[in-house]
């Protein structure tokens, strides 16, 4: 008997250069003796990228920047959660051929969060008006938080804040939130742009609790800031290992091994910083 191919999972994004999800995705289908590959790719096109899902078999696909909202009208299904999101991170090809949207964000930033504090009528702060921030903004909402929208461009910001019924709060006026804890849901700070914060430290006092969704670096600008401010930090890495093991639990109906992901995660970035 001939061996069957492998079974093809993808990232869709622009860039992709950067993302360890090749790393864990492919350490995962190993340690749980899954046949399976995980490429990516790079896409200028979404419309073609989309096709080629259906044309090569891929089974399923992560979607990340700037592809989350956009991807959502060439799919067929879209689940509740995502609707509500209004934006996708996973795509599975289901046995019909039809292409099914979800998002695992939201789980990957609530089980992160709540390993750390108590969700539950605290007051979050999130800083950003894309994917990851509706993200945040569902997560949060459904652990019983309180969120409110802090952003740079006021017209993207009030859009999602109004969208949610949330207040919003320009960034120039962030000194005058009350809230347990900071989520930066914005790219700034990722490497290779290690130095960079989306915020000047005087303002990270007022909060208790610093999460970034960045895992790369494990240690953002940001958080070393938080930190000097006396805040407790959270780095991005759990939020990244949750979010695609949600993510192969929906492609293969196995439950993944997180810890070992985490690590595999966690010794690649360590490899990283010691190159430096």
């Amino acid at each position: 008997m001939e061996k069957a191919f492998p079974e093809i999972f993808a990232l869709f994004g622009n860039p992709v250069g950067h993302s360890l999800s090749p790393l864990m995705h492919n350490a995962a289908y190993e340690k749980m003796k899954i046949d399976a590959r995980y490429c990516p790719f790079c896409v200028e096109n979404l419309a073609d990228a989309v096709q080629w899902i259906r044309a090569y078999n891929i089974r399923g696909v992560s979607i990340t920047i700037p592809f989350k909202t956009a991807v959502i009208p060439y799919l067929d299904e879209v689940d509740r959660s995502s609707r509500y999101i209004g934006a996708v991170n996973t795509i599975l090809r289901d046995d019909n051929n039809r292409l099914n949207g979800y998002n695992t964000d939201w789980i990957g930033i609530a089980r992160d969060l709540e390993e750390s504090l108590e969700i539950r009528k605290k007051t979050f702060a999130i800083l950003g008006a894309g994917g990851a921030a509706r993200a945040a903004v569902f997560g949060i909402l459904q652990g019983g938080g309180i969120p409110l929208i802090v952003n740079r461009t006021h017209t993207r910001g009030k859009e999602v804040a109004q969208e949610f019924g949330l207040p919003f709060y320009p960034l120039s006026e962030i000194g005058k939130i009350s809230a347990d804890c900071l989520i930066n849901t914005t790219p700034v700070g990722m490497a290779p742009e290690r130095g960079k914060s989306p915020l000047q430290k005087e303002v990270l006092s007022t909060f208790r609790w610093v999460m970034d969704c960045i895992y790369n670096p494990l240690k953002t600008q940001l958080l070393k800031d938080a930190e000097e401010a006396g805040c407790t930090v959270l780095n991005g890495l759990g939020m990244f290992v949750h979010q695609g093991a949600e993510q192969i639990k929906i492609w293969t109906g196995v439950e993944p091994p997180r810890e070992f992901m985490k690590q595999v995660v966690l010794d690649a970035l360590k490899e990283e910083d010691d190159g430096d």
